[in-house]
């Protein structure tokens, strides 16, 4: 076969792998039968490959929501029900709070209250992240743990860092949260505030169901000693087709798993789905760490793929925790890749977790990274046909060589 034969094969393989993952398997959110049948479409083409795989299992919940309504009177608004939020059918009290003080302040038992301006303005994280949680979150959830609450209500806008593109965003998004919770846009929200202290009545339809899923990890070369680890997170946000977001990066391992064939490096390679990067305990991420334990100081080197691809943008490449060598030798590898250049560095990935233990990485996105979290992810926007399937070959040819020049 010519190279550029094998190339466009390489090119049709990634755009049938960026496809199946979806449109076949369906929605890929943590716990659904989507997220199963993905994380087996991965294992098994691993497998198919030569690699040796696993996929380690791990309890989850899955989530179905109806609607939710809040009335006054005889007014009502329309409200997206929260994210893994306890149902309810409760009147009472309404009382509003924008700032953590004024929150304090009030007694909120028994009572609907709605947060607003400066209380809502980035989402709230999970009890159980442990990657980052800043102590005004912490403060905020105990506050309303200790106070007891009916229900919250949020009105939000919009929170690209850490939010995507969603507007309005959930202010809570935690299966461990056990106050049932709605959310608005903040504009909306405003028209609330001249309801407060009147008897309104919330209905939440929502439905937390136990579930399992598992976090598949494929490998090559040695069973123990140094390690070279590849990863993208398989999982994506409900309701989503999660292309660049993330079944680029998966679809780049997977043609890494075919090309690896035959490999006998001196240096074992993990090909890692992380299952869990859209869900709100990273449950597939949180399971490798614990599996990994002491080998984490045997992790030479972590690459990880998270938006790349987008058709309007090169891929970008960041250095983390890397010494000059590794540095030069990529840069060497992947200037020889057109359309893969050098980018600023983003911790909102899974090399995140490596990095703070002190491990080297490298990251891949595409240049236009903020565009993507402002404009398109996690949203039915996030759709196959805005990504470039050739500028993954190339990604992946530059892998490819990175890992044989390492090895």
């Amino acid at each position: 076969m010519s190279k550029n034969s094998a190339n466009r094969e390489l090119v049709s393989r990634i755009q049938h792998h960026v496809e199946t993952l979806c449109f076949e398997v369906g929605n890929r959110h943590v716990g659904s039968p989507g997220n199963r049948a993905a994380t087996d479409y991965f294992t098994d083409v691993c497998q198919h490959a030569g690699l040796q795989a696993m996929c380690s299992p791990f309890e989850c919940l899955e989530w179905e929501a109806g609607e939710a309504a809040l009335v006054v009177g005889d007014t009502g608004f329309p409200l997206h029900v929260g994210p893994y939020s306890l149902p309810c059918d409760v009147r009472a009290p309404f009382v509003c709070a924008s700032t953590f003080d004024a929150l304090d302040a009030m007694e909120l038992s028994g009572k609907i209250v709605l947060l607003h301006g400066d209380i809502a303005a980035e989402p709230i994280m999970p009890k159980g992240f442990v990657f980052y949680n800043p102590d005004h979150h912490k403060r905020l959830v105990a506050l309303l743990e200790e106070r007891g609450p009916a229900a919250i209500i949020a009105a939000t806008g919009k929170a690209s860092g850490t939010a995507g593109s969603v507007y309005p965003f959930p202010l809570f998004e935690d299966g461990d949260f056990d106050i049932p919770t709605a959310y608005l846009k903040d504009r909306d929200g405003t028209r609330l505030l001249d309801f407060a202290g009147q008897l309104v009545h919330l209905q939440i339809d929502s439905k937390r169901i136990p579930s399992t899923a598992c976090n598949p990890v494929a490998s090559l070369g040695p069973s123990t000693g140094s390690t070279m680890l590849v990863s993208a997170h398989i999982d994506a946000k409900k309701n989503t087709p999660g292309a660049l977001d993330n079944a680029t990066g998966v679809a780049v391992l997977l043609a890494l798993a075919e090309m690896l064939s035959g490999y006998d490096g001196s240096k074992r390679i993990e090909l890692v789905a992380f299952n869990g990067e859209d869900y709100y305990a990273v449950p597939g991420q949180m399971l490798y760490l614990s599996q990994v334990g002491a080998r984490m100081q045997d992790i030479d080197l972590v690459i990880n793929l998270d938006g790349a691809g987008h058709n309007e943008a090169d891929i970008a490449y960041s250095f983390y925790n890397c010494d000059p060598s590794l540095e030069s030798l990529a840069n060497q590898t992947f200037s020889a890749a057109p359309g893969l250049v050098p980018g600023a560095p983003w911790a909102q990935g899974d090399h995140s977790m490596f990095t703070m233990a002190g491990r080297p990485a490298i990251a891949l996105t595409s240049t236009n990274f903020d565009w993507l979290c402002q404009e398109i992810t996690h949203t039915p926007k996030d759709h196959p046909n805005l990504v470039d399937c050739a500028k993954l070959a190339e990604a992946a040819h530059a892998l490819h060589r990175l890992l044989s020049a390492l090895s």
